[in-house]
């Protein structure tokens, strides 16, 4: 059924918040309320993606769309830390393109096998501990814990294949596939057998073979959404070769030269990149000819015209399909590795947009400053350096941080703790 296949989702992740820190005295001769003592409060989980090559497809987010990780524990007396929140692994199939969803920029490609953090956990609160100062020995406040990253991706499995069969629904692509490796694909003889992508292995020789995959039959108009080709088209971004399969028999009444333009028109439709493609032409079901080969002669001149290797076979009678590949196994041999996707998602620059979520909390003459916008914001700025420290302070300015904290009651010479930077307010 084409249910049992998904290869693009939107899902929610949302990382752990962290723990606050606690408020605690230990009792000890001499000093004031027994001295500070408050621990830190755990770092929220993280939300990380791991490759699992047990999976084919997106089936397992259907029905589940957020995902999120355990909170940071909160700090304890003794100077004791809270225990950091369990990092929330979700699993994805190999080849899986990570998009962040209000961009569409690509975030990370899962294709090296390796874990990624789409989102972190919050940072624990301070505990009392930080705050104590010769003047301030009894510091009665704590640090909350900050809010982990959330964020809506999209998935997108694009299949990690060598070589990518291309062509009209029922020109024999499955067929192929069956007969020289050891997938089992759906074969019948109407449009559309084919509903998901199937891969296969083609074992050449001993140390050479490569993964084919039998891409879903595209029609004309599949690029702008029409019929299955469009949903699968993605598919093919990361082979190496296309072998463009083309029925020359006649059987259905097409004509293999109409055939091949059209499929190449939607390639580039689809993508001016995949239509640069290096491409094999093969002529499919040549044993149905007999006598009349008008048919192959016209699509043999028309595309060895055109700059394309042609070849002929029959993959239902296992007509010259070996040779085909070994020509395939010798041309992938000089081509570049299956295709990776660079990232090019750019977090949102620290502007003023976002500032209205920074949180001010006042204990007395110390002030705490938290935010995702104020914690991108430190990221960018060089504190040893002038011009630096002016950026910052426009930054602060046009964000009306400084204004806010100034209706709230800040002096000079106060405490202002802005992420882990601690500073003493100067109007």
């Amino acid at each position: 059924m084409a249910s049992s296949f998904v290869d693009k989702v939107t899902i929610t992740v949302t990382a752990g918040k962290g723990g606050n820190g606690a408020v605690a005295f230990h009792r000890e001769k001499y000093v004031a309320a027994g001295g500070p003592d408050g621990g830190d409060g755990g770092k929220g989980g993280d939300v990380v993606f791991r490759v699992d090559d047990n999976m084919s497809t997106l089936m397992d987010f259907r029905y589940k769309r957020k995902y999120v990780a355990a909170n940071g524990a909160d700090g304890q007396g003794k100077r004791c830390a809270g225990r950091g929140g369990e990092t929330l692994i979700v699993r994805v199939p190999r080849g899986t393109v990570i998009r962040d969803k209000e961009s569409g920029a690509v975030m990370h490609d899962m294709s090296d096998g390796k874990d990624w953090v789409v989102a972190k956990g919050g940072r624990g609160g301070w505990g009392n501990k930080h705050f104590a100062t010769p003047t301030r020995q009894v510091p009665r406040f704590a640090k909350p814990g900050l809010p982990g990253e959330s964020r809506e991706v999209i998935l997108e499995l694009k299949l990690l294949a060598d070589v990518g069969l291309v062509g009209f629904p029922n020109v024999g692509k499955s067929t192929l596939l069956s007969v020289v490796t050891n997938a089992h694909p759906k074969i019948a003889n109407y449009h559309f057998t084919t509903l998901y992508p199937n891969l296969g292995v083609v074992y050449v020789t001993e140390g050479v073979s490569f993964v084919m995959a039998d891409i879903p039959g595209i029609i004309e108009g599949a690029s702008g959404g029409a019929g299955l080709g469009h949903d699968f088209l993605r598919h093919i971004d990361r082979c190496r070769l296309l072998l463009h399969i083309v029925d020359v028999s006649g059987s259905e009444g097409r004509d293999p030269v109409e055939d091949f333009d059209a499929i190449n028109e939607e390639l580039r439709q689809y993508s001016d990149f995949l239509a640069d493609r290096p491409q094999i032409v093969v002529a499919n079901k040549c044993d149905l000819l007999g006598d009349d080969r008008e048919n192959l002669d016209r699509l043999r001149a028309h595309v060895e015209a055109l700059g394309y290797e042609f070849y002929e076979m029959s993959a239902a009678a296992h007509q010259g399909t070996q040779e085909l590949m070994r020509v395939t196994a010798g041309k992938l041999a000089n081509l570049p590795p299956v295709i990776t996707f660079e990232p090019d998602y750019v977090p949102p620059a620290p502007d003023a947009v976002g500032a209205e979520d920074v949180i001010i909390h006042q204990f007395g003459d110390v002030w705490t400053v938290d935010g995702a916008w104020i914690d991108r914001l430190v990221e960018t700025v060089n504190f040893s350096d002038y011009e630096s420290r002016i950026y910052f302070d426009r930054m602060m300015r046009e964000a009306h941080i400084f204004e806010r904290m100034e209706e709230m009651g800040v002096k000079d010479g106060d405490t202002v703790c802005l992420g882990d930077l601690e500073f003493e307010y100067q109007h």
